[in-house]
């Protein structure tokens, strides 16, 4: 069964139809799994839909351009441009990453998930234009950047961390023991005292905000667990610049 004796408007048939779809949804799911995975605030749904999507505006393209009807209608001297529509897709979709970008307490959170939509719109649009394994390829380096890049190439980012503590005497030997026996540098240090007594000062409540450098091979929660083990110290909490 042939598209162009049923539709007349394109040389191909539905099984190459089905086949493009088939592996847009195949591409878009893949890369979806792996946000809701994370528990991303785009899963698998909206990643496959819209890669179709996208794979159905390329499809439409080429369905238009390989079609006679406009010759028919207007004569040869129509001009027809392919590519317009693809690239409201690729402009358009921003509007639904932008839906995945959130700010809490001054940090940006769902890039990655906006940049993935936007690359799976991408696919679908390769994958619905004909180009299968460059879509499969693509889809398959896309998934390994998500999954894989964060574990082989890790910013040792400088990092904010608040202190709460009591019996200053006591707690900032050992704060700054810690740090130099993990290798941690401390750039800077903002201090604060809160109910303090002059009468009795190891009894106020103090805060140390740092400002550090973790080394590479130190983890950024076994940091936090072991500060929180001393009694002395009441709160551990990462801060924003």
């Amino acid at each position: 069964m042939d598209l162009y004796g049923i539709m007349d408007i394109a040389p191909f048939s539905v099984k190459e139809v089905l086949l493009r779809v088939g592996i847009a949804l195949f591409v878009g799911g893949i890369i979806g799994l792996e946000r809701e995975y994370k528990n991303r605030p785009a899963g698998t749904r909206t990643h496959v839909l819209v890669c179709l999507g996208a794979c159905m505006i390329a499809l439409l393209e080429t369905l238009l351009w390989n079609s006679d009807y406009f010759r028919v209608q207007f004569g040869d001297n129509i001009t027809l441009t392919i590519g317009r529509l693809s690239a409201q897709v690729i402009s358009g979709i921003g509007f639904l990453g932008a839906g995945t970008i959130f700010m809490a307490q001054k940090k940006i959170a769902g890039l990655t998930t906006a940049a993935s939509l936007w690359n799976v719109a991408c696919l679908g649009i390769v994958i619905g234009f004909g180009y299968y394994w460059l879509g499969l390829l693509l889809g398959v380096i896309i998934t390994a950047v998500l999954l894989f890049l964060s574990r082989f190439i890790r910013i040792n980012a400088v990092k904010h961390v608040e202190i709460k503590y009591i019996n200053r005497t006591e707690t900032v030997p050992f704060i700054n023991q810690y740090f130099e026996s993990v290798g941690i540098q401390v750039l800077d240090i903002d201090f604060h005292i809160e109910n303090p007594r002059i009468d009795q000062m190891e009894d106020s409540l103090y805060t140390n905000v740092y400002t550090l450098h973790v080394p590479r091979k130190l983890e950024f929660l076994d940091l936090v667990t072991h500060l929180s083990e001393f009694n002395n110290i009441q709160t551990v909490r990462t801060r924003n610049a």
